[in-house]
């Protein structure tokens, strides 16, 4: 599925996959040498993430059940906790540099393109 940033009607991935088991939530991005330009990874009912273990740095959106931006974090490198975002609902995990390079901001809302919710 494609995530569009409707607010300033840009495209944030042209890929992405959703985790919203339990397994496929913890695990996350765990195992990977990188997340490619244009990818990214939803995790349903997340207020903060981990990058325990992980192996490169990574953006993080965190958006509430009305699909608008709560909180961002750029760069957050392995081995650190994300800051908790109380009202997000899920979280778009991205290469690091695509929140720079699309301009998300809080407040803007997004659309998934190919899903019918999340």
């Amino acid at each position: 599925m494609r995530i569009i940033n409707t607010t300033k009607n840009t495209t944030i991935a042209d890929t992405a996959c959703v985790a919203d088991t339990w397994r496929s939530r913890m695990v996350g991005l765990l195992g990977r040498e990188n997340i490619p330009a244009g990818e990214a990874l939803v995790i349903t009912r997340c207020r903060s993430i981990h990058m325990f273990f992980m192996r490169f740095a990574i953006d993080v959106v965190f958006v509430d059940k009305n699909d608008r931006v709560v909180g961002l974090v750029e760069n957050i490198p392995p081995f650190h906790l994300s800051p908790v975002f109380f009202s997000s609902s899920y979280v778009v995990e991205l290469p690091a540099g695509t929140v720079a390079l699309t301009r998300i901001s809080q407040g803007d809302h997004l659309a998934f393109e190919n899903q019918d919710s999340i």
